[in-house]
């Protein structure tokens, strides 16, 4: 997915309840977004085993302000239904593919869910709304700083963005209700799985750069096995390591 060469422009700070609808002009934007998104997953939903998503997950789509999260000249496109690049060669995912994934993991108020990949924040946000807790770590230190900051001005306070390699989790806050992994790496990272709580969820994209990729979900055992089943081919930019990795 191409990158673009200016930097993010981030407008003014709002607080996390944002404007009235009657002051939001990206309201109606947002309603359409949802629809599309209840939409696709009517059509995907033999493939995902998920025909409609949660109402509090689609209300979470409804509310977080996209367009704060994509470069200022992508603002007019943020609530189209695909990925928008963010700089440094990155992407904001599919808004259907955010939806999807947030559901797949079942988030409820009480969890601590770990992000990998933290992008531009917007996947966090999501989480933010739905759970107690988010761990999100970016190897991309622009990014991730940049992510952090603009949680911090949405009102996002139960965040935490770290920089650093993502396939080793984040070890002293798990174990973890739930892990998202939004960029793909050409396996399962067993640090992740080691760091599922039993009953836990991971959603994982797994496949080589040019190659099929596949949505994973991943469920851990009371004895601490994992199954896996298969959801949707994606396309997610590849899981970056640290040098010597």
């Amino acid at each position: 997915m191409l990158a673009i060469l200016l930097p993010a422009l981030l407008l003014l700070a709002m607080t996390r309840a944002g404007p009235s609808p009657a002051q939001d002009r990206y309201a109606q934007p947002r309603e359409r977004m949802v629809a599309e998104i209840a939409a696709m997953a009517r059509e995907t939903g033999t493939e995902t085993g998920r025909p409609a998503f949660g109402d509090a997950v689609m209300a979470a789509m409804g509310k977080v302000p996209r367009h704060r999260f994509v470069p200022f000249l992508q603002q007019s496109f943020a609530y189209d239904n695909r990925p928008l690049p963010i700089g440094e060669g990155q992407t904001i995912s599919q808004p259907y593919i955010v939806a999807l994934m947030t559901d797949l993991i079942d988030p409820k108020p009480h969890h601590v869910v770990l992000e990998v990949g933290t992008g531009s924040g917007y996947q966090a946000a999501v989480l933010a709304e739905l759970v107690a807790k988010v761990y999100s770590i970016e190897i991309v230190e622009p990014l991730g700083k940049r992510a952090a900051g603009l949680l911090e001005q949405l009102g996002y306070r139960n965040v935490a963005v770290r920089i650093g390699d993502g396939y080793r989790g984040w070890p002293e806050a798990a174990p973890f209700d739930a892990i998202i992994v939004t960029a793909a790496p050409a396996e399962i990272p067993k640090p992740l799985v080691e760091q599922l709580k039993p009953g836990g969820r991971m959603v994982v994209p797994v496949g080589a750069a040019f190659d099929v990729q596949r949505l994973l979900l991943i469920e851990k055992q009371a004895d601490g096995t994992a199954t896996t089943r298969q959801t949707l081919p994606v396309r997610f930019v590849p899981l970056t390591r640290e040098r010597g990795q």
